[in-house]
């Protein structure tokens, strides 16, 4: 052997043994401190923040489910496959005849960043069963004779003009797809099985980024549509200017074609639903990392029209991120909202639905939310990989702790079967579950149940607008200071 090709295979073996022990350090993670359930409810425990350099790694290898297996259903549920051989389910739209539109989607090419870090993401995300070349396919899938699995499936489309499309929404004769930079509308009637004709498109969206899904929701009267666009980074770290438009939730008026930010400060929002009782848009948020295995809990709350978060300065109201470099906007602290609702730290929260009406989950699931934590790459032991239920009161707000819905994701042994991603609803009103990483869509229902009664909206007395300064409230304050004025003058 040469000395030159001695040399060389020496500083090769190097090489290996950098790469290979800085990926087992990073793979040997932060073992958490407390429980999943102490990090949520509406008192989260927030522990004191552990400032990662490099973000301790959890990864599960994805093994699929075998054939016979499946999820583990809470007491009184059935779980079954809906669907499965699917190519990366992400998101789901159930259509007002039955049908179940599925994107079949995954990161565009601009969410890499390319160089040794690039690299890592490339390496972490094939071993999860992320990160390949996107389908970016939409597949309608029909329970033609209401067994409770789609026998037939048809591509709705695939390619032309669909670019890593995650949120779907269907109103008037429309199809509207956020691809994961625009928001296209197609021409579509329930029942057609192709999609076809070139679309409108209705807004530009920033594309890639770290968080590239786009989420849609149509208002309850089809009149606005709302778009959940995710930050670019973790913190801002490639500076705000490369945040601009995201971080937020957009509001389209869609007879107008005008557009607004309806919210900020939400680093990645994701599933968004209406609250049946407060009539309000709520969402699901994965919020930041390499604080620590305990930090930062994900969250759901409502988003009232102008609300902000903090993102990236501030989370969970009033807890500064020293992290950050860009300056704080002023006054921001004054101004930013606590979430609701904690979801626990690192459980990368997706799929989002209320129960409404008429869906059949037995009793022990008539009121509240239901949610697919996705699961964690950065956590030991990891969190999430589970779809799960928060009770809701009467007045619309949520209570006690996330109760296990469907679980068995994960093996035991450092591996999971597959990964809940999404949630809708199917015609019958059982629930359908996208499974990105296995490529199934499971179905849950409590056999025989009745269809849960609607939730009754809550109606409050506002107060009156006050038209003039001298108005009676304010006479008869007024009044009363005079009269304990005389009271006081007697005395």
């Amino acid at each position: 052997m040469s000395p030159t090709l001695r040399k060389r295979l020496i500083i090769l073996a190097v090489i290996v043994l950098i790469l290979g022990g800085f990926y087992a350090w990073i793979a040997h993670g932060v073992p958490a401190k407390h429980s999943v359930d102490e990090v949520s409810g509406k008192r989260p425990l927030l522990v004191e923040a552990q400032v990662e350099t490099i973000p301790s790694v959890s990864l599960l290898r994805s093994v699929g489910w075998a054939a016979g297996e499946k999820p583990v259903a809470a007491k009184g549920l059935e779980v079954n496959r809906f669907a499965e051989g699917l190519s990366h389910p992400r998101t789901m739209l159930t259509l007002p005849n039955g049908d179940v539109v599925v994107a079949e989607t995954d990161a565009p090419p601009s969410a890499n960043p390319g160089g040794i870090t690039g690299f890592f993401m490339k390496l972490f995300m094939s071993r999860v069963g992320a990160g390949n070349p996107s389908p970016d396919t939409l597949v309608l899938l029909r329970d033609g004779d209401g067994n409770g699995t789609a026998e037939q499936r048809f591509v709705l489309r695939k390619g032309d003009g669909l670019v890593s499309p995650s949120g779907l929404a269907w109103a008037g004769d429309k199809l509207y797809v956020a691809n994961h930079d625009a928001v296209l509308a197609f021409d579509y009637k329930p029942g057609e099985t192709v999609l076809v004709g070139q679309p409108k498109k209705v807004m530009d969206l920033p594309g890639g980024g770290n968080h590239w899904m786009r989420n849609l929701s149509l208002s309850p009267d089809g009149k606005y549509l709302y778009v959940a666009v995710g930050s670019s980074s973790n913190i801002g770290e490639n500076g705000m200017d490369a945040e601009k438009g995201r971080a937020a939730i957009w509001e389209i008026d869609l007879a107008k074609g005008s557009r607004r930010q309806y919210a900020g400060g939400l680093r990645n929002p994701n599933g968004m639903a209406w609250n049946p009782a407060s009539g309000e848009l709520w969402t699901v948020v994965n919020e930041r990392d390499m604080l620590g295995p305990d930090l930062v809990p994900d969250y759901l709350t409502n988003v009232p029209v102008g609300a902000q978060y903090g993102w990236p300065w501030v989370y969970w109201k009033d807890q500064m991120d020293w992290r950050v470099d860009a300056p704080i906007p002023d006054f921001l602290t004054e101004y930013t909202r606590k979430p609701e609702y904690a979801l626990g730290p690192h459980v990368a929260a997706l799929g989002l639905t209320f129960v409404t009406g008429g869906q059949r989950m037995g009793p022990d699931f008539v009121n509240g939310a239901f949610i697919a934590r996705h699961g964690s790459w950065n956590r030991k032991p990891a969190s999430g990989y589970d779809v799960v239920f928060i009770r809701f009161d009467d007045h619309g707000n949520p209570l006690g702790l996330p109760q296990p819905v469907l679980t068995g994701f994960l093996t035991g042994s450092g591996e999971t079967h597959g990964r809940p991603t999404w949630l809708a609803w199917d015609k019958s009103g059982a629930l359908l579950v996208s499974d990105d990483t296995a490529g199934i869509v499971w179905r849950v229902t409590a056999p025989g149940a009745q269809p849960a009664a609607a939730i009754k909206p809550v109606v409050t007395a506002h107060m009156p607008p006050r038209r003039q300064i001298d108005s009676p409230d304010a006479a008869g304050f007024g009044a009363d200071e005079k009269a304990t004025e005389q009271v006081g003058g007697v005395h």
